[in-house]
């Protein structure tokens, strides 16, 4: 008879063996789930797969991180397209190991092999951005942009091309691939059916794997309701107290594909530690509970009814997560709006505004990233979307009263007048007054719409009417 230790040893096995969800857990994890393909014949038991997704927010970290540390170099630029496009033997350059925080996998292709960022790229057009370029363009001019920067910042222009390329990269493909792709025309009936295989010889369903998939964008991991939203958040920043809450299966190592957080599922989760908010957990239940949905159906395809029931959870997903973005937006509106008010301060008193300057251009390049990834869901935005982009500009307003004005033929940029940087202060307001509106934002982080009032009296009823 095997001993109590062994046969610990042996359920622990069949744990990890089987994938993240422990019974005790029920409904709060997502996956696995067992294979329902009618005539599967192959010998696996899990039908859940996400793995595309997760080396593609290991390639957009990795690209940040390459970005951020630029050296004016052709290999430098050679460097951030490898990560962009495809190419084989790509190590993680981040998330990696960090002290006691140890990751599982080092290499790309060991989550997923032969995926891209650029493939995935939102095709139409990016308003917010100069010349009219489509996703993948403007993501091509900002590296062309950034591989002449050192670390990433062009101090003559303002622009911060790590933060411009990663939140428009976190939209641009992330975000428009889940609510624009997967959770819309691949819900339809002859989309994708639930009585077929994804692909020939595949252990899921058409809808199983087109609903795993848009999870994956997301960047939870699969056991992020059995956390806290500080929880979820801290695993994203490496935290060494947060260790044990990613390792989930007890490993000793966080596994990139189903135990790291990534994209807005951290910034959701930033935005929900405060309190006042549940996007991850309403996110994250409509996932599982719509995966359960599917799974439900035994391999027939999915009936008027329960199509009807997962595109509830489909529109409950992408409501939640553009909150989130707005909510992005909403807030580096704000920490522009406190960083002019020190430029200012700096200005007047003749101090040395650099290092303050730096900062501000960091957080606009936040800010303009989020608003180009709202506008790219594929729903029109109309007028949100001309105000937005109105107000931001294409650039932040610099200390001699300029700012981006296009692009030339020789892919420089031009620069003309612009408002004040007191006028600009009253467009950062502007902006949070026109998210939190629109979208009936809860969050609010570094609401500073109570200064609109005095900052308006201050400067004169000119600037009040404007791009209302």
């Amino acid at each position: 008879m095997p001993t109590k230790s062994v046969f610990k040893a042996s359920i622990a096995s069949l744990i990890c063996a089987i994938g993240l969800n422990v019974a005790a857990d029920g409904h709060k994890v997502y996956g696995p789930q067992p294979v329902t393909v009618s005539g599967y014949t192959g010998s696996k038991t899990n039908s859940v797969s996400y793995t595309g997704q997760m080396a593609r927010h290991v390639l957009h970290n990795s690209l940040k991180k390459i970005v951020s540390k630029s050296d004016s170099t052709e290999a430098s630029k050679a460097k951030m397209m490898e990560y962009y496009g495809k190419a084989d033997g790509r190590s993680i350059v981040s998330p990696a190991t960090k002290g006691a925080f140890v990751v599982s996998q080092t290499s790309v292709d060991a989550i997923s092999k032969g995926k891209d960022l650029r493939g995935k790229t939102y095709k139409g057009v990016i308003t917010a951005f100069p010349n009219n370029m489509t996703g993948p363009e403007v993501v091509d001019f900002m590296i062309d942009k950034a591989a002449n920067t050192n670390g990433g910042y062009d101090p003559l222009t303002g622009l911060d091309y790590t933060q411009l390329i990663s939140k428009f990269l976190m939209g641009a493909v992330f975000y428009n691939q889940a609510v624009d792709n997967y959770l819309d025309e691949k819900l339809e009936a002859d989309n994708k059916p639930n009585n077929k295989p994804y692909k020939d010889g595949a252990a899921y369903t058409g809808k199983e794997h087109v609903w795993d998939e848009a999870f994956g964008y997301f960047g939870a991991p699969a056991h992020a309701l059995t956390l806290t939203p500080a929880d979820v958040y801290n695993i994203a920043k490496q935290k060494e107290e947060a260790f044990g809450l990613a390792d989930y299966n007890s490993d000793g190592k966080v596994d990139l594909y189903q135990e790291m957080t990534y994209a807005h599922a951290y910034y959701a989760a930033g935005f929900d530690k405060k309190g006042g908010t549940n996007y991850l957990e309403s996110i994250m239940t409509a996932f599982i509970e719509g995966r359960q949905l599917i799974t439900d159906a035994n391999g027939a395809a999915l009936t008027d009814g329960q199509r009807s029931q997962l595109k509830a959870y489909a529109k409950t997903i992408a409501t939640n997560w553009e909150k989130v973005i707005a909510e992005a937006v909403f807030k580096y509106a704000g920490s522009t709006y406190k960083d002019l008010q020190k430029l200012q301060t700096i200005i007047e008193s003749n101090g040395d505004a650099g290092e303050a300057f730096r900062k501000y251009a960091k957080h606009w390049g936040e800010l303009k990233g989020f608003s180009m990834a709202l506008q790219v869901s594929g729903k029109d935005l109309g007028e949100t979307a001309v105000k937005l982009n109105r107000m931001i500009g294409f650039s932040p307003v610099h200390l001699g009263g300029t700012q981006i004005t296009g692009i030339d033929g020789h892919s420089n940029y031009t620069q003309g007048e612009s408002e004040t940087m007191g006028e600009y202060m009253i467009h950062m307001l502007k902006i949070q007054r026109l998210m939190a509106e629109t979208y009936n934002l809860q969050a609010k982080a570094n609401d500073q719409m109570a200064e609109m009032e005095g900052l308006v009296e201050l400067l004169g009823e000119s600037v009040s009417a404007e791009n209302d």
